[in-house]
């Protein structure tokens, strides 16, 4: 018997006394991180960014009052302290202002300071108060130059090292204008510094050439500096066919200007007047052309003055291509979705637990196989079927033998053996798979005598996960060859889950949410948690300003009434319409399509558009939902299985009760993922993957993955909640966002019919005038605003909003967008309330 073993044994092998003995499952402690990792946190890097900023504050006074003070703060330094200092930040002043100021920019080192600031409050608040790098930049190159500028009007010195008389331009300022001034002279080197301060001002001011020569031409007033590229060629033909000279010359102010030019999306600049007609030609392109399809924001402003062509003559001017003089390009740098949580970090597989697995000796192991491979040939032999070959690959729970029959054995004897095989290796849980496809071999699969845990650590640490490309990747557990197995929810792209309880329905669940919070950034994933039994999602409630997506004003961020799950998958079919408009408009066909081009920002939010995350709706025991709200659930879930996988809205529901009424004909046809834990019947085993093999799993774990064509048997990997409350507990010790994702507003069909009715000012709700003065002073015409700051229910809050725009004090709906408040000032409010008779 040829045996191929990929099991692998906890820890390289090695043998324990508890190993032995045939215990399995104790956890062993997580690693700690020590005192690094303590110093590395997300608190620690905070009260760094407050200790840049202190430092920023103190050495700003200790440098400006340097300047007032250098004489007694260098008195001070030079006696070893018996002089007092003069510094307002005293001896640690005198010593950071003679350091920063005297050894680099003198007195502009505030500069420096300014930059400390910045990079403090980035840290602290992770937010900027300014562009850093172009920032930083632009402060460096400017007092750099300023340092230099003012050592050159000081008496020059020879180069050498630096002498507290440095001060306040600094050693770098004195050295390089001291040497500029030995070899160059005072002459050469002010150019040198008018030169450098034209490049400054080009880099990091945007100032062009241009506007220097229009400034140049403001110097004449009877004159208009007209410019002449190095490539343009300017012809006009008078009366005798003579051309202009070229090159740069004056022009008479007094001229009529051209006609206002028209700008076509092409770049053509087309200008008409009278009978006559400008053409501007393109003779060759820039050096450096913007890309076709990159945005840039410039504007256009005409010339006002220029020459006018003679009546009846043309001319023609050649132009290199370049943009008008006015034109200014300012290209932008791709959006970054994780931008607004950039310190966010990912967690570590520390936060798991690893898992002892049986260490079974290999002298065993084969025997066992020996065994088994024996009693299976025996009890082929006794009804009559021979075999030439039997193959054995072992895997966390189940062995898996492959048997090569001989010529004119009929499959279907075999498969009706099941149960005789089974009884003679006295084992549960014995499928067989007539024939494996694609191998032409029958397989046995028997549970092993002592099955293996599959910790998820191992899943996540597993090359396949860790190099995946998937959009939604997740790690369900090891295969029958004791291979990671690593699948994509977004080609799924939705998931059905059923099972008998405590067959690790609720565990498969932890493990898919665990791998996309490995995988993906709050900023790229939202979750809808819907649990009506209350228990299994609360340790995800903590992350709620991370991960989780609710409808405005809720106060639950994981879902467990039964109407709110109502309110919710009907938003999330709003959300769904509104993305495929957006996405009409924008001309593509699914959501990775449609950020790519946001992201390149080919997409204007000034229209509409916005980052889409990917949506992942989870429910948990759906046929408790099924029982109390029926066709209200099941309606919206098929509309979203049917369509909302383009758009980024991918479901995952779980049932323990999967029989015909509750995984009806309607949801199966738009599930085409499966995934079947042990149950009971084999009826069940057809509801759930229209075949059987789902009654013969052995339970904990052990579970069936229906694709659609292919079946794949799998051991779940194993989460534990101590594992999952550290999780989530590191991502909610990090900055979130201010507020959870928010689906649009869903006000269902009766509230929607009692609002048509007609309102007069005797059914006004009491709270009208408090809830009209919350919208004009806030300028928002929001629904869930009045729900949350008056504490009214949706439904409440939706008729108060309907009586306002009554009354002309809002708009009316823009779906998903607030509705615009027509009131502007609470003086117009009061004459409003005037003319109701309300005061």
């Amino acid at each position: 018997m040829k045996v191929i073993s990929k099991n692998q044994t906890a820890k390289g092998g090695k043998k324990s006394g508890k190993g032995t003995s045939g215990k399995s499952g104790k956890k062993k402690s997580p690693q700690s991180g020590g005192f690094i990792q303590f110093l590395g946190s997300p608190k620690m890097i905070k009260v760094y960014g407050i200790l840049l900023m202190l430092f920023a504050l103190v050495s700003f006074v200790s440098i400006f009052s340097y300047l007032f003070t250098h004489k007694a703060d260098e008195a001070y330094l030079s006696s070893g302290g018996v002089t007092p200092a003069g510094n307002w930040c005293g001896g640690l002043g005198a010593h950071i202002a003679h350091l920063c100021a005297d050894y680099t920019f003198g007195l502009f080192t505030v500069g420096l300071s300014f930059l400390a600031f910045l990079y403090g409050v980035r840290i602290t608040f992770e937010k900027s108060l300014l562009p850093l790098r172009k920032t930083t930049v632009t402060t460096l190159l400017t007092i750099a130059w300023l340092s230099m500028l003012l050592a050159t009007f000081v008496v020059p010195r020879e180069a050498g090292l630096p002498k507290p008389d440095d001060f306040p331009a600094g050693a770098f300022g004195n050295l390089i204008t001291g040497f500029l001034v030995l070899h160059t002279g005072l002459l050469v080197t002010i150019l040198i510094l008018l030169a450098l301060l034209f490049a400054i001002l080009l880099i990091c001011y945007n100032l062009s050439t241009d506007t220097v020569i229009e400034a140049a031409s403001k110097l004449k007033p009877q004159f208009h500096w007209k410019r002449s590229g190095s490539d343009t060629r300017r012809r006009r033909k008078d009366g005798n066919g003579t051309p202009d000279d070229e090159g740069d010359t004056y022009m008479p102010a007094d001229l009529e200007p051209l006609p206002d030019l028209y700008i076509s999306s092409k770049g053509e600049i087309d200008g008409t007047r009278g009978s006559n007609t400008v053409v501007f030609e393109s003779e060759k392109k820039t050096a450096d052309p913007q890309p076709a399809d990159s945005p840039v924001d410039f504007s256009i402003v005409n010339p006002t003055e220029t020459v006018s062509p003679d009546e009846n003559d043309e001319e023609v001017i050649e132009d290199d291509g370049e943009l008008p003089a006015e034109t200014a390009l300012v290209p932008l740098e791709d959006y970054d979705p994780r931008k607004d949580l950039s310190f966010f970090k990912f967690p570590t597989t520390d936060l798991l637990l690893d898992y002892d697995s049986v260490v079974v000796d290999d002298a065993d192991k084969m025997k066992d196989l020996r065994e088994k491979k024996e009693r299976i040939e025996q009890t082929l032999k006794s009804f009559g079927i021979a075999i030439k070959k039997i193959y054995a690959t072992i895997g966390p729970t189940v062995t898996l033998y492959e048997i090569v029959p001989m010529e004119g054995v009929r499959i279907s004897k075999i498969k009706n053996l099941e149960d005789d095989i089974a009884l003679s290796l006295a084992a549960l849980g014995i499928r067989i798979i007539a024939p494996i496809p694609g191998k032409g071999t029958i397989g046995i699969e028997v549970p092993n005598a002592k099955p293996q845990i599959v910790p998820m650590k191992d899943i996540l640490n597993s090359e396949k996960f860790q190099n995946c490309k998937y959009e939604l990747p997740i790690g369900l557990g090891k295969t029958i060859s004791d291979e990671p197995f690593v699948a994509d929810l977004a080609k799924m792209p939705h998931l059905l889950m059923a099972g008998a309880t405590g067959q690790g329905k609720s565990v498969g669940l932890n493990a898919i949410i665990a791998s996309l919070l490995y995988k993906k950034h709050p900023a790229e994933l939202k979750f809808v948690l819907v649990d009506p039994k209350k228990l299994e999602f609360s340790l995800y409630s903590i992350i709620e300003n991370h991960y989780l997506a609710e409808l405005p004003g809720s106060d639950e961020p994981i879902i467990t009434d039964t109407k709110k799950v109502i309110y919710t998958l009907n938003s999330l079919c709003a959300e769904m319409d509104a993305r495929y408009d957006l996405m009409k408009v924008a001309g593509v066909r699914n959501i990775k399509e449609y950020n790519a081009k946001f992201c390149k920002r080919l997409l204007s939010p000034a229209n509409g558009h916005r980052y889409l995350p990917y949506i992942v709706l989870v429910i948990d025991e759906f046929g408790d939902l099924i029982m109390t709200a029926g066709r209200e659930v099941e309606t919206p879930i098929a509309r979203l299985a049917q369509l909302a996988r383009a758009c980024g809205i991918h479901l995952i529901i779980a049932t323990q009760r999967p029989s015909v009424n509750i995984i009806t004909g309607m949801i199966k046809a738009n599930f085409p993922s499966r995934i079947a834990f042990r149950v009971t019947a084999a009826v069940d085993s057809r509801t759930i993957l229209d075949c059987g093999g789902a009654n013969q799993l052995i339970g904990k774990g052990d579970m069936l993955l229906s694709t659609g064509s292919d079946l794949v048997r799998l051991q779940c990997a194993f989460i534990d909640t101590p594992e999952v409350e550290a999780l989530t507990r590191y991502i909610a010790e990090q900055q979130g966002y201010p507020e959870p994702f928010l689906l649009p507003e869903y006000v269902d069909d009766s509230a929607k019919d009692n609002f048509d009715d007609p309102i007069d000012s005797d059914s006004i709700d009491p709270c009208f005038m408090d809830a009209a003065t919350l919208v004009v002073e806030t300028q928002q015409g929001s629904t869930s605003l009045i729900q949350r700051k008056m504490r009214l229910g949706y439904a409440r809050a939706g008729r108060v909003m309907d009586q306002l725009e009554e009354f002309k004090i809002v708009g009316p709906s823009m779906g998903s967008k607030v509705r615009e408040v027509k009131v502007k000032t609470t003086e117009e409010l009061r004459v409003i309330f005037q003319n109701m008779g309300l005061i």
